[in-house]
C-alpha cells in the first residue's frame, strides 16, 4: 500500500476529491472483459496532461507502478494493476475538442466514448469508421492504446488509419507532441504509429487527432445462409474478388449458428451451417446494383436462404441474429475464454475444420464468430472452471489453436492486443530479434519500468 506521505503528494497533483484508496473504488478499477482481477493501491483521476506528467515523475521517483486505464472494456488484461501501484483513470479527460470539417479532422481527449464521436461527426455529414464492439462505452484512448478494429475495418482499415497525431506523457514525464494535422508527413521517426497499440506500456495519450471521412449516404444488408463453411469462405472471395469490398462482412460458424438456435427465437433454417452479413455503403444508386451483384454472386456457393434488409428497420432485425451471439453463450457454459486468431481470408475453412476437431477431442463447447472480410476469428472456448479439469482443457484448446494459426500464417491476435493474458505466446510468433528490439525501446522510454509493467512481455 501507499504510504500518507505519498498520497498526499498525489492529493497535491489532483486534488483530494480525484484520488481514492477506499476498498469499493479499488475493487472497480481492479478488473476488465477478462475478469481477472488485481486491486491497485489506488486510483487517481487526472484531469490533463500536466497533471500526468506531474504524476509519472512521482512514480519515477517513489517506484510506483502506474496502469493507464479508460473504460477497462480490454479483453487481454492489458489495464490490469497486477502489481497494485496507481490505477491512472482518464475518464475526466472526456472532451471533444474540435471538428474541423474543411480538413476532415477531429481532436478529441482519450476518454471520448467511440459512439459520442461517431454521432458527434456524423450530425455534420461526415465519418469516423472504427466500431469495435465496445464503441458504446469504450474510449477512444483505449481503442488507440489496442488499435482496436470492428466489423468495418474490411473496408475502412483499424484505428491505426484514422490516428494522425498525439499529445502524449512518456514514463518518465515528458510531455510530447506526435505527427499533426496533415495527411503526409515524414519529419523523423514516426512516433504516432510506434504508439498506436502499444497498450499503455509506452506513454499516456492525452489528445488524438483523426481523420474523418465523408459520410456514406446510404447503406445495405444482406443475411446469407449457407450450407457450409466452404461456401460463405468461397464467397468471401468471390465477392471481393468482383471488386466489390464491403463495409462489413461478418461471419458466424455451425456452432454459433446453433447456440443462437438454442437461445433465441430468431428463425435459422436446420440446413444453415455458416452464415455470412455483408453490408455495403455509398451512393444510393450503387449501392443496389453491389447488392443484386452480390445476390448473384453467391447464389451458386449453396445458399440456403438470403434476407435482404428493404429498410433500416430491416437492417437492424438481421444486425439482431449477430448481437444475439455473446448473450447466448454464457447459456452453453458460465467461463468463457475470448480469443482473436487472425489468418488470411482463403485459411478460414481450413481454421475453422481445426477448431472442430480439437473441439471434439478435448469435448469442450468451442464457438466461433468474427470478421470473414479480413479472417478475424473470434474463438470463444466455452467452460466451467467449477468442474475438474476444464480450465486445463481451455488452456490446452488455446495453445493448440494459436499453433495452427501460426502455421496457416496467421496472428494469435487482430485486434485484442496482448496484455497479460497472451503474453505467455509472444515466443510462439516473435522472432527473438524482433522481441529484443521492442524491449529496447521500452527500456529508452522507461527505464525504471512503472508504466504498465507486466504487459506484453512476461518478464517486465
Amino acid at each position: 500500500m501507499l504510504d500518507r506521505r505519498i498520497l498526499r503528494l498525489i492529493q497535491d497533483i489532483v486534488g483530494e476529491a480525484y484520488v481514492s484508496t477506499t476498498d469499493s473504488d479499488r475493487l472497480c478499477y481492479s478488473y476488465d472483459a477478462t475478469q481477472r482481477r488485481h486491486r491497485p493501491d489506488a486510483v487517481v483521476w487526472p484531469a490533463d496532461a500536466e497533471q500526468i506528467s506531474r504524476l509519472l515523475k512521482l512514480a519515477n521517483a517513489e517506484q510506483i507502478p502506474v496502469y493507464p486505464r479508460g473504460a477497462g472494456s480490454g479483453f487481454s488484461g492489458g489495464s490490469l494493476p497486477i502489481q497494485g501501484g496507481l490505477a491512472l483513470v482518464t475518464t475526466r479527460l472526456n472532451r471533444i475538442l474540435r471538428i474541423d470539417q474543411e480538413n476532415l479532422i477531429a481532436e478529441a481527449e482519450p476518454g471520448v466514448v467511440t459512439e459520442d464521436l461517431q454521432q458527434a461527426v456524423e450530425a455534420l455529414g461526415l465519418f469516423y469508421p472504427p466500431d469495435p464492439a465496445s464503441l458504446k462505452f469504450s474510449t477512444l484512448g483505449g481503442n488507440v492504446a489496442e488499435c482496436a478494429g470492428g466489423p468495418r475495418c474490411v473496408k475502412y482499415g483499424v484505428t491505426k488509419d484514422y490516428v494522425l497525431g498525439l499529445e502524449v506523457v512518456l514514463p518518465q514525464g515528458d510531455i510530447i507532441r506526435t505527427g499533426g494535422e496533415t495527411m503526409k508527413g515524414v519529419v523523423g521517426y514516426d512516433l504516432t504509429k510506434l504508439l498506436v497499440g502499444s497498450e499503455g506500456t509506452l506513454g499516456v495519450i492525452t489528445r488524438i487527432i483523426l481523420k474523418l471521412l465523408p459520410l456514406p449516404e446510404a447503406k445495405k444488408t444482406l443475411l446469407v445462409l449457407f450450407d457450409s463453411i466452404d461456401g460463405a469462405a468461397k464467397a468471401v472471395a468471390a465477392v471481393i474478388g468482383a471488386k466489390i469490398i464491403p463495409a462489413t462482412l461478418e461471419f458466424m460458424d455451425a456452432t454459433t449458428i446453433d447456440c443462437v438456435r438454442r437461445a433465441t427465437d430468431l428463425e435459422l433454417p436446420a440446413a444453415a451451417r455458416a452464415l455470412l452479413i455483408i453490408e455495403v455503403d455509398g451512393d444510393a444508386s450503387s449501392i443496389e446494383i453491389q447488392a443484386g451483384r452480390i445476390e448473384q454472386i453467391v447464389a451458386p456457393l449453396g445458399v440456403v436462404d438470403i434476407r435482404i434488409a428493404a429498410t433500416a428497420e430491416e437492417s437492424e432485425a438481421l444486425w439482431q441474429v449477430r448481437r444475439s451471439v455473446s448473450p447466448s453463450l454464457r447459456k452453453v457454459n458460465p467461463d468463457k475464454f475470448n480469443e482473436d486468431i487472425c489468418v488470411p481470408r482463403s485459411r478460414l475453412p481450413e481454421m475453422i475444420r481445426i477448431i472442430e476437431e480439437i473441439s471434439a477431442r478435448l469435448q469442450i463447447p468451442i464457438i466461433n464468430f468474427g470478421h470473414a472480410g479480413d479472417g478475424n476469428i473470434h474463438v470463444n472456448i466455452m467452460v466451467d472452471k467449477a468442474e475438474p479439469g476444464q480450465k486445463q482443457k481451455a488452456e490446452q484448446a488455446i495453445e493448440e489453436i494459436f499453433a495452427a494459426t501460426l502455421k496457416l500464417g496467421g496472428t494469435i491476435s487482430g485486434e485484442h492486443g496482448i496484455g497479460l493474458t497472451k503474453a505467455p505466446y509472444i515466443p510462439l510468433e516473435l522472432e527473438t530479434g524482433a522481441v529484443a528490439c521492442m524491449k529496447a525501446i521500452k527500456q529508452a522510454l522507461d527505464p525504471n519500468n512503472i508504466l504498465n509493467p507486466g504487459k506484453i512481455f512476461l518478464e517486465n
